[in-house]
């Protein structure tokens, strides 16, 4: 992948996934420009701070909502490839302020891709879709079941059970405003590709964790209050839904396949960004106990109904045909023999003669959930994609990130 003395524009540069993928080239010798919004402060974004390279990119103020800054940043960078990085993408957050989540990611990527299209700009547009459009997948004939009764309907109707792992050919159904707002993205992208014949890529990258991650996002409140529980400054965790299976790669690898899509994918296409592994929410859990020196022998509910000893010992059975990384504890829950419920109340970990309890706050449940995503990432393999990172790797990088007493806040 040669992007020496490329020039490169990624919107959303101050972001988790943008900052990093700055640094990734700045160091191969790329030239990088990002879209930034103008703050009050006047100070430099705090991702490009604690990465180091404040002096490397060249920002451009604008904003995505305003098409006359986007083609003054096109003017300013003349790209060669652009990374539509930014958007609103806290998914609870698209169902307090929907509005909000439409303006800024639908909007913005219209506005983007006219100002390109206004320009004619001879610019590859990587997108920045989301695993979050597949959104309802059914993985066994019981969950089709329950969706029914819960939704009334499910469309478009499985063609086959399970729906895992997910290719791009799978369904899309939305779960969350911010899902539409990323379907909406994604379609467009491939009809100016086919309309206007500008080059764009779309990638579904499923979830991609490490440190600098937001503090509201899943991984980062497990994160943040284990490395709390061990400096003694909380005596428990708290969670939302802990049965919910996320595929979850490390940021460095989603970035490293932005760049190889930039590169080598065939223009107007689609490619799933993943690991091809999916991990519960409590396996995350369980398992940043353990990097942060808890080991865990056995878990129970609190009042004892459901126990399972060992918990986070590999099991190497296959599951929808693959044999991937996960726990016990996932295997008994991806074949259906357990489920927590709010009305068990939260969890108990036993590590030695510790006993740490896991609480599960009804706050914490979102109004629609996507139960599991598991990616199909052999047609991105295909262009040469590797994963090159363990769900324990993410979880070190963001533990280390927490000792600091300033990112624990």
């Amino acid at each position: 992948m040669d992007i020496r003395n490329k020039n490169i524009l990624i919107t959303g540069v101050s972001g988790f996934v943008g900052s990093r993928m700055a640094r990734r080239l700045v160091d191969a010798g790329a030239s990088v420009y990002g879209l930034v919004r103008r703050r009050s402060d006047g100070r430099m974004p705090v991702n490009l701070e604690r990465l180091g390279i404040k002096k490397d990119v060249r920002l451009i103020e604008g904003d995505l909502e305003n098409i006359s800054s986007i083609g003054n940043a096109i003017t300013a960078s003349d790209p060669d490839i652009i990374f539509h990085l930014a958007a609103q993408s806290f998914v609870p957050r698209s169902f307090v302020d929907p509005n909000e989540t439409m303006l800024c990611n639908c909007w913005g990527t219209s506005n983007l891709l006219e100002a390109v299209r206004l320009k004619d700009v001879d610019a590859t547009v990587v997108f920045a879709g989301s695993s979050e459009e597949y959104g309802l997948v059914i993985s066994s004939e019981e969950q089709y079941k329950r969706a029914l009764e819960k939704y009334g309907a499910v469309f478009p109707e499985p063609e086959r059970i399970p729906e895992l792992p997910i290719s791009e050919t799978n369904p899309l159904r939305p779960m969350s405003p911010y899902a539409v707002s990323k379907v909406y993205g994604d379609y467009l992208m491939r009809n100016y590709w086919h309309s206007y014949g500008i080059p764009t890529v779309v990638s579904r990258a499923f979830n991609h964790e490490g440190a600098g991650r937001g503090i509201m996002f899943v991984t980062s409140v497990i994160t943040s209050q284990v490395m709390k529980l061990k400096l003694g400054e909380i005596d428990g965790i708290t969670i939302g839904n802990v049965n919910a299976f996320r595929d979850w790669s490390h940021v460095d690898d989603i970035i490293d396949g932005y760049i190889l899509l930039a590169v080598k994918a065939k223009r107007g296409d689609v490619y799933n960004q993943g690991s091809m592994r999916t991990n519960s929410v409590l396996s995350y859990i369980l398992m940043s106990l353990e990097e942060a020196g808890y080991p865990v022998s056995r878990i129970e509910t609190f009042h004892g109904e459901k126990i399972v000893d060992d918990p986070t010992e590999p099991d190497s059975s296959p599951i929808f045909g693959l044999n991937f990384d996960k726990t016990t504890v996932d295997g008994m829950m991806l074949r259906g023999e357990l489920e927590f419920v709010q009305e068990d109340g939260g969890i108990i970990a036993h590590s030695g003669e510790r006993r740490i309890r896991i609480v599960f706050e009804r706050e914490r449940f979102r109004p629609a959930e996507v139960p599991i995503l598991l990616s199909d990432t052999r047609k991105i393999e295909s262009i040469g994609f590797m994963v090159r990172h363990t769900v324990r790797d993410i979880i070190r990088d963001q533990l280390d990130q927490f000792l600091s007493d300033k990112e624990r806040k």
